[in-house]
């Protein structure tokens, strides 16, 4: 098993707190008490802890969680990440945030353990918690008033010659799905409309298209198509946020259970010379098996 070191960019943080999170979840903490940036604030001023519901209690399976830090307000954050091959490619095995401020501790001080985190299948928020305050999530309206239309499958040449587009690039450049992007909502749903009609004639069974909302979710997920780790960035309310997707083999293989199944991972903070880091560690297969 080889490592290696990968840089994903930066975040910026103006608020000074800085979250990672489940992303299928950044958007549902104010339906269950005060908004995520109220509670990040509160676990940020106490030196860092893991946020979750209930908040009072163990934290609840297939739910909200996410781990809060005081970070620097008035620089960017640098992203990195350890990886190694798993099933259908890099995956990341330690996820690493210089966080821009001095160590908390005493020098050579241990690692202090904030709590452990799942991976959702939906892929995991780098951000400024106040920012993550408006994300708009995968079920949201969309953002700009646009939306983008893509389909693929059986017959997808075929549909590509009678509503054209162009061919999304994915991971190692392989041509991905056909599509329009930043179509205005009603030419989308127009678009959508007539690729069923199509389908419905023929019948073509084996071809699937999709409607996608610019959320902010989706941006991101737009945005990562083509990295290896899936990682995108956003700019949110003045700030740069980071989506880590993950491969759906590597997590489907392990991390399917997530909390259900005690499939959670430690995130610490950590020194580094004077300045401190946020660290999520997550084991490599071989060392799972160990």
């Amino acid at each position: 098993m080889s490592e290696t070191s990968v840089d994903l960019g930066v975040v910026t943080t103006p608020s000074g707190v800085l979250v990672l999170g489940m992303a299928g979840w950044i958007d549902q903490w104010p339906e269950h008490g005060d908004p995520l940036s109220v509670r990040a604030t509160a676990a940020a001023e106490q030196g860092g802890g893991h946020l979750h519901e209930p908040a009072d209690g163990p934290s609840q399976e297939w739910f909200c969680e996410a781990v809060a830090v005081p970070a620097a307000a008035d620089r960017p954050l640098k992203v990195r990440a350890q990886t190694w091959d798993s099933y259908d490619g890099p995956v990341i095995a330690l996820l690493e945030v210089d966080l821009g401020l001095p160590w908390p501790g005493d020098p050579g001080g241990e690692p202090v353990h904030l709590g452990d985190l799942p991976i959702d299948r939906c892929g995991m928020i780098l951000g400024d918690a106040r920012a993550l305050d408006s994300f708009v999530g995968l079920p949201g309206e969309s953002i700009d008033g646009l939306a983008d239309v893509t389909y693929w499958g059986k017959y997808e040449d075929d549909a590509h010659v009678r509503f054209g587009g162009e061919s999304m690039s994915q991971v190692d450049g392989r041509r991905g799905p056909y599509g329009q992007l930043d179509l205005p909502l009603h030419e989308a749903q127009e678009l959508a409309d007539e690729l069923q009609s199509w389908l419905s004639k023929g019948p073509r069974t084996g071809l699937v298209f999709s409607v996608d909302k610019h959320t902010h979710f989706h941006l991101l997920e737009r945005a990562g198509e083509a990295h290896p780790l899936l990682a995108g960035q956003i700019d949110l309310d003045g700030s740069q946020i980071l989506h880590l997707g993950w491969d759906p083999g590597d997590h489907s293989m392990r991390h399917h259970g997530e909390r259900a199944w005690d499939q959670v991972y430690a995130v610490t903070l950590e020194q580094r010379g004077t300045t401190t880091l946020l660290r999520w560690t997550i084991p490599a297969e071989a060392e799972e098996h160990e």
